[in-house]
């Protein structure tokens, strides 16, 4: 399979539109654990910062752009996992997942809100929300026009155990000021490892998209608060626990929408789904990922078309980005052997106009950020 990958991408690279070219720039190097890399304006200055959380580390920290200082948002966390940041009455705010363990009898799932008090650079003060085992992934979505919600997504269910982790997983949202718990669904089943927001139909709200054992699946808000629940693709179809889908972005090529995917469980494919007729088409173009563990897409040449960009943290650690023509995808390199990836974002981080990568790294402790410099003059 790996070879007629290869083949496939040499072949196609004839076609592939001409790519971005990236200048590499060290942030930081003693990250332990590094799990997790948001961009947000922090201290609302119109300029990009960078949060950087390490599962490692009893400190999430922030670097201010666009010099990259470092700033420490929260002391005294225990295996931090996953936090987002919401706009509260023009103001921000984090929402914090830590105390998490992959076994869910470990796992507190400890969910906690930072304010900043008057000097945004000083710690932020800290206050408890919930407690979800496993609470896991952490994302802010408009799923109702009553403004943003932050949506947690644990990995497993209570009961679960590895390596099958056989259990319904719930899915939870919490409304800014309120802080209360909101079921949204225990439909699915096994790990559930992807969680994506945005608006799929166009209609001005989010509908959630959740990458687990039992594959990719579509949950949208509906008219009297209830909830639908659309399965889009069982993922790999190898038996439990190889099955389903790890990780999920969304993209669009010539107008046309595509899903990203890393399959399975930090797996080793990388995989593009796109809807023809009624149903989501797989086709696997790579699997050469080892340990596969972010992917996203954006425009990073400008060519109106969305690239993939995929990173994994085993052996080889590489950030990969593909470029498409058509059903054909070409493969760049975008780190070779630098960054064990478990985290990256897209974003313009110095405002030349162009989207640029920033990557925090597990093994390898480090932040970097990929300047990009545009696709090479013909």
């Amino acid at each position: 399979m790996r070879l007629l990958t290869l083949c496939l991408l040499s072949l196609t690279a004839a076609w592939a539109a001409e790519p971005a070219r990236f200048t590499e720039h060290p942030i930081a190097t003693d990250l332990k654990g590094g799990y997790q890399v948001v961009v947000a304006d922090l201290n609302a200055d119109g300029k990009p910062d960078i949060i950087a959380l390490g599962s490692g580390m009893k400190e999430l920290v922030w670097y201010e752009g666009p010099d990259w200082q470092r700033h420490v948002l929260a002391t005294g966390q225990n295996r931090m996992i996953n936090c987002t940041v919401v706009q509260v009455a023009g103001q921000p705010q984090i929402v914090l997942a830590s105390e998490f363990d992959n076994e869910a009898k470990k796992s507190i799932g400890l969910v906690s809100v930072l304010t900043p008090g008057t000097n945004v650079r000083q710690p932020w003060n800290v206050k408890e929300i919930d407690r979800l085992t496993t609470s896991h992934r952490l994302r802010v979505a408009n799923l109702d026009g009553r403004g943003p919600v932050v949506v947690n997504a644990p990995l497993t269910g209570a009961k679960a155990v590895g390596p099958d982790y056989r259990d319904h997983a719930p899915l939870v949202y919490y409304r800014p000021g309120e802080w209360k718990r909101e079921m949204i669904s225990e439909a699915n089943e096994g790990v559930v490892h992807g969680l994506l927001a945005f608006d799929w139909d166009r209609d001005g709200r989010d509908e959630i998209l959740t990458a687990s054992f039992v594959g990719l699946h579509l949950y949208k808000f509906g008219r009297g608060g209830k909830w639908t629940r659309t399965e889009l693709s069982k993922g790999d179809p190898a038996p439990w626990p190889k099955s389903g889908s790890s990780d999920v972005a969304g993209g669009h090529s010539k107008k046309k929408r595509f899903l990203a995917v890393i399959e399975y469980w930090h797996g080793n494919q990388t995989v593009i789904y796109r809807k023809k007729k009624r149903a989501w088409q797989r086709q696997v173009i790579d699997d050469a990922l080892v340990e596969g563990h972010t992917i996203l897409t954006a425009d990073f040449n400008g060519d109106g078309r969305d690239e993939v960009l995929a990173g994994f943290r085993g052996k080889g650690r590489s950030v990969f980005m593909y470029y498409a023509d058509g059903d054909r995808w070409t493969r760049k390199i975008l780190d070779n052997g630098g960054i064990a990836a478990n985290a990256c974002a897209a974003a313009d981080l110095n405002g030349d106009g162009r989207v640029d990568v920033v990557c925090i790294g597990g093994a390898t402790t480090n932040l970097k950020w990929y300047q990009n410099q545009g696709p090479a003059q013909r």
